[in-house]
């Protein structure tokens, strides 16, 4: 078993006396078989001393109970780590960003406490699954769209926490912009209610944010400043249609011009759904296009052509344009609304993209719902408001890739939405990967999760050899770096990055970070709470060690 440096095992068993004190011993787990698995399953430091593991586990069962484990922790200063379902793969999952930290599982939480058809919301706990809302929306018969990421296991109260996004309309997707009113219990174990929450028996706390005075809902994003208990979200009315329209380019040269009018009809309102960039001659899909969803995973890779993206070699693809058919590049419009309407948009903006020479549009898919079965075989589910877990294909065992993946951490920048960003970026990318001297991934474009930047992830591969995770994670350093020279940062980053990536938000001698340990060391002065998390130290740990 490991601790934290200044927790002794004397202060360890007071704690765990605690926890079993205020949940019942049967949910506080210490057992080594029960702890292993909250390891990352991910972890880049697979096996390594510096790999993230819990010492403990306790499971509450309501808010009562996680605030006597708080306390509990506060009497032993035994550092805790909340987790909603630790399904959090690629970014941390359930490990801690302290090793020896008690995990608090929330997984008993699990009640969906509201929904309310009229106001198009809800008001859920941390253990409710995406797949777990969304058959309750269903059982209830309302006529709801939850927004989900693609693996739907996940919590929306932990993935709108971390910041994550979806699929559907823009003030949907944005998981954390979709909410409204939290509870949370703070580290001194008293529970707080935002917006108006903060009022007793309001009756308007998932219906109008800020409540009166500072709106502090930020503060629970991406920190370790409160657990919190419940959230309340908007969600997405189901529309009479849905039109899916693709537009086709074929000069590398026209990818400017692509992007600028794709950000305008979504500035505009015309385009209401996530857009999206692809290449049908690089075969690569454009991310939720449901007619792209490939189950056999990874196709093969040409590498002179991809080598002519990174170079701009115009003439070498021009060539392969006319040898193959495919366009070189292509762009997903997508429109929720009345069928009369969303036919109509989808008339305007090819009207846009005829500006670009030689452009042309695609034949529309046009949804009615529910969809029919036939449908639902065939679709990107999350486009549809419906929780799947089909994105774990990607790495499965094809003739193209004999082996499957063990797993993958996700470097993630967020970029200015031009084509002229979207190429340097991938020859940023490639650069620091050859010079590491690792495989060079094929070209990639950027999802558009967030609305007027572009979202560029590149997976790295996690394996059990820990030579080769080490090279990654010198290649994922020296990105994070790199992009941070050109003013690109990470929106979101698995544990073992949190400090780099905070390092790079150094603006006024690193006045972000100041703040946030003012903050931490005012509402946590015992540091128990998730020290470490998203770069967020308290003062034992800033003058005593980190993870």
């Amino acid at each position: 078993m490991k601790l934290p440096h200044d927790v002794s095992p004397a202060a360890f068993d007071r704690a765990v006396a605690g926890f079993k004190a205020a949940v019942g011993p049967e949910w506080v787990f210490t057992a080594e078989e029960d702890v292993a698995l909250y390891r990352d399953a991910y972890s880049p430091l697979w096996g390594e001393p510096e790999e993230r593991v819990a010492s403990a586990a306790v499971a509450p069962a309501n808010v009562e109970e996680v605030q006597a484990v708080v306390r509990a922790a506060n009497q032993a200063r035994m550092p805790i780590y909340p987790i909603s379902t630790g399904k959090n793969l690629g970014y941390g999952g359930s490990a801690p960003a302290l090793s020896g930290s008690c995990v608090v599982d929330l997984k008993r939480l699990d009640r969906v406490l509201d929904i309310d058809e009229d106001n198009a919301s809800v008001l859920v706990e941390p253990g409710v699954s995406y797949f777990d809302l969304y058959r309750e929306i269903r059982a209830a018969g309302a006529k709801l769209w939850i927004d989900c990421p693609d693996p739907g296991w996940g919590s929306p109260i932990g993935n709108a926490l971390d910041r994550g996004g979806g699929y559907t309309r823009a003030q949907f997707r944005n998981h954390f912009d979709a909410h409204c009113g939290m509870e949370v219990v703070l580290p001194s174990g008293e529970l707080l209610r935002t917006g108006m929450g903060a009022m007793p028996g309001a009756k308007t706390w998932q219906q109008y944010k800020p409540g009166f005075g500072p709106w502090i809902d930020g503060l629970f994003s991406q920190s370790n400043f409160g657990i919190v208990t419940k959230m309340g979200f908007w969600m997405m009315p189901e529309p009479e249609a849905c039109l899916i329209g693709r537009i086709y380019a074929d000069r590398y040269e026209d990818l400017p011009a692509l992007v600028r009018i794709l950000t305008h009809l979504e500035n505009a309102g015309i385009v209401n759904g996530m857009p999206g960039l692809g290449s049908p001659l690089l075969q690569r899909r454009v991310p939720a296009d449901p007619q792209g969803d490939n189950p056999n995973g990874a196709a093969p890779v040409d590498q002179a052509l991809h080598d002519a993206f990174y170079a701009g070699d115009s003439a070498l693809i021009a060539d392969r344009v006319r040898q193959t058919g495919r366009a070189c590049w292509s762009a997903l419009v997508k429109f929720y609304g009345p069928e009369k309407l969303v036919r109509l948009q989808w008339q305007i903006a090819k009207r846009h993209f005829a500006a670009i020479p030689g452009a042309r549009a695609g034949k529309p898919e046009i949804y009615g719902f529910p969809l029919t079965d036939a449908q639902l075989e065939k679709v990107h589910k999350p486009t549809f408001g419906i929780p799947s877990l089909s994105v774990f294909n990607f790495g499965i065992r094809t003739p193209n890739r004999p082996e499957p993946l063990v797993g993958h951490q996700a470097f993630s920048p967020v970029i200015p939405r031009t084509g002229e960003a979207i190429i340097e970026a991938n020859r940023l990318f490639a650069r620091v990967l050859k010079e590491e001297g690792l495989p060079v991934p094929p070209f990639s474009l950027p999802g558009s999760v967030w609305e007027r930047t572009a979202m560029l992830i590149v997976i790295f591969p996690v394996t059990r050899d820990p030579e080769t995770n080490r090279k990654y994670r010198s290649a994922m350093r020296r990105l994070i770096a790199e992009s941070a020279k050109r003013g690109w940062g990470e929106y979101r980053t698995p544990v073992t990055y949190y400090d780099a990536v905070m390092e790079t938000y150094s603006f006024g001698d690193h006045a972000l970070r100041r703040f946030h340990e003012t903050v931490k060391d005012a509402i946590d002065p015992n540091g128990i709470l998730s020290p470490g998390r998203y770069g967020i130290w308290p003062r034992r740990n800033r003058t005593g060690g980190g993870a």
